[in-house]
């Protein structure tokens, strides 16, 4: 037989390519430490490694700081940098060269996934991989959603920020397992909250009218 032939099934037709198998984010994060050489990696090294996951660890990261009193207007402004990434379909973030070239210590790479690695197993449980066409169908909108979401981030209401950061979150768990049901959920759920920013805004814009007429 020809080694370069396509493999056929026994009614003479071609077998149809196999499907990689998807390894878990918690799998490929504990993998990603028999691939570090030395005491130090660099940022982008660790995004290389992620590859199509960084976005969602990006991601990920950006919604837990933003969920700490304070950081919440940073994180808005940083996150305008995936966002556009998002919009013009980039595979992974491309991170300034300052960034890319900042080292990590193993040692405590190592603590962080050690810590993070349990939670994510039980995540899990119920995000995996689904309706995996979603993700291509969706990358801009994903993108321009994400990039409003980080401008609500920046309001001044009390709390405003905190169900942007847990959609935010949700779309990162969605690109970390490939669930594309949860990506949908996720985006239902940032329309709904632009929604709610913007009568909260056209609200306090009305009531600082009436108030001017007022006087």
């Amino acid at each position: 037989m020809d080694p370069g032939a396509t493999p056929q099934s026994g009614d003479g037709n071609a077998a149809p390519a196999a499907v990689p198998e998807f390894v878990p984010t918690s799998v490929h994060l504990t993998r990603l430490l028999d691939k570090a050489d030395g005491t130090q990696v660099t940022v982008r090294w660790l995004i290389e490694a992620l590859g199509e996951r960084s976005f969602g660890l990006t991601l990920l990261m950006m919604a837990l700081i933003a969920l700490v009193p304070g950081a919440s207007t940073l994180v808005g402004v940083l996150i305008a940098w995936p966002a556009i990434q998002m919009i013009l379909r980039h595979d992974a973030p491309v991170l300034p060269g300052f960034i890319a070239r900042r080292e990590i210590s193993v040692a405590k790479l190592t603590r962080a996934i050690t810590i993070v690695v349990p939670r994510l197993r039980w995540v899990e449980r119920a995000v995996r991989p689904r309706w995996a066409a979603g993700f291509r169908a969706t990358r801009r909108l994903t993108g321009v959603l994400m990039l409003l979401l980080g401008v609500t981030m920046v309001s001044p209401f009390p709390f405003s920020h905190v169900i942007p950061a847990i959609v935010i979150m949700a779309l990162a768990l969605a690109y970390l397992e490939d669930d594309g049901i949860v990506l949908l959920i996720a985006l239902t759920a940032a329309v709904a909250s632009l929604a709610v920013t913007g009568v909260a805004l056209w609200g306090a814009v009305e009531t600082a009218n009436w108030l001017d007429r007022l006087w």
